[in-house]
């Protein structure tokens, strides 16, 4: 079954959580575009659009952990609050690494999805059944409910 809803995921095969995001899409039987943002970054205007569509500020999406980060940081002379929304946007396209993810687009919203089923806020359409983590946590009963 192929649904019409049309969903795009930024997406990073080696994360858990945006593989289990993609699951639960896939879960109501939409296929749907897979950015993978490390092989093809957005650049600075989608990413502001997409930091809009989810009423956030570019701090809100930065991937903090991420090795390079604190070179970023060292290299700039200056701490994380003196950055200005231009200037993170800017490290996120030039090293899309420190995007966090998965960010999915729907007619219905934009979210950040973490945890991945923030996914079903934005997907108005029924759950086909039970759902599991790749961890084992169980997000949906057997009738497509949320467990929690």
């Amino acid at each position: 079954m192929s649904n019409s809803l049309a969903v795009t995921i930024f997406h990073n095969p080696a994360c858990g959580t945006s593989r289990n995001t993609l699951a639960l899409i896939r879960h109501t039987g939409i296929e749907p575009t897979i950015v993978e943002y490390l092989r093809s970054p957005p650049d600075s205007n989608t990413l502001q659009t997409l930091l809009q569509a989810m009423g956030m500020g570019a701090r809100a999406l930065l991937r903090e952990k991420e090795k390079i980060w604190p070179e970023l940081l060292a290299a700039s002379g200056k701490p994380v609050e003196d950055w200005t929304e231009a200037e993170l946007v800017a490290a996120m396209v030039t090293h899309p690494v420190l995007l966090n993810r998965p960010v999915v687009v729907t007619s219905w919203g934009t979210r950040l999805c973490r945890p991945s089923e923030a996914v079903l806020d934005i997907l108005p359409v029924p759950q086909a059944g039970p759902f599991t983590k790749e961890d084992g946590e169980m997000v949906l009963d057997a009738a497509g409910n949320r467990v929690r």
